[in-house]
């Protein structure tokens, strides 16, 4: 069973073969392999990503027993939409990949303020350290829940 377009977040070389280690995260969507009882799992760019993603919707003080971990950004998003508050988000995203993603080398972090849907819009531009030749752009909306 295929997963839908929505939930894929991977580049279509998702093994690469020049890779001495190959990163290797659980599927989050939990889907089964086909043919076996077993979960999937994801690799390199696509195992990369989904942990970029998931350190930037992380508060600090959300994972127990560490409490450094996360990017803190949801406090942010209740703030007057502002060119500062902007640069500030990017500022923390990019604080939350160095310290704590060894896999991605941060290229930079673009924040856009979209006031029609009272959101960001964040694009994150980063090699994986298996496939440096590689520019990985991940994109993702940011937005406060009620």
């Amino acid at each position: 069973m295929a997963t839908p377009t929505a939930h894929r977040d991977a580049q279509g070389q998702n093994d690469i073969d020049r890779n001495v280690r190959q990163y290797k995260d659980l599927d989050l969507f939990f889907a089964k392999k086909s043919g076996s009882k077993d979960i999937r799992k994801v690799t390199d760019i696509q195992a990369v990503k989904r942990s970029v993603r998931n350190l930037i919707l992380t508060n600090t003080f959300e994972k127990p027993f560490h409490p450094e971990i996360g990017g803190n950004v949801r406090g942010l998003l209740f703030e007057n939409m502002t060119p500062m508050v902007s640069a500030v988000i990017s500022r923390k995203i990019e604080d939350s990949i160095i310290n704590h993603e060894q896999r991605a080398r941060l290229v930079g972090v673009k924040t856009q303020p979209d006031f029609d849907t009272n959101g960001y819009n964040v694009s994150v531009y980063f090699y994986v350290a298996n496939a440096p030749t590689e520019l990985v752009e991940l994109d993702t909306f940011l937005e406060r829940l009620r």
